[in-house]
């Protein structure tokens, strides 16, 4: 398999002297890792559905509302 680099990130690589091999093949990894999660994520949510029924409008603003504290309290901790 060849991959294609543009230019600059080619020179950027070189003068680093990166293992171009050994993070690709990592960010392959975890590529392929976060699709398994993403499938895995969507075959749980339509069992949940069919088991509970789809979320209200207030369950899902709920939900929402859930979803920015947390961000907001993972980013507060990551800064």
């Amino acid at each position: 398999m060849q991959v294609y680099l543009p230019e600059a990130i080619y020179k950027e690589v070189k003068a680093r002297a990166l293992p171009v091999s050994e993070i690709l093949q990592e960010a392959l990894r975890a590529e392929l890792r976060r699709q398994d999660l993403l499938a895995e994520t969507a075959r749980y949510l339509e069992e949940l559905v069919a088991e509970v029924g789809e979320p209200t409008p207030a369950q899902r603003a709920r939900a929402q509302v859930a979803v920015r504290r947390v961000t907001r309290r993972r980013a507060s901790k990551a800064g």
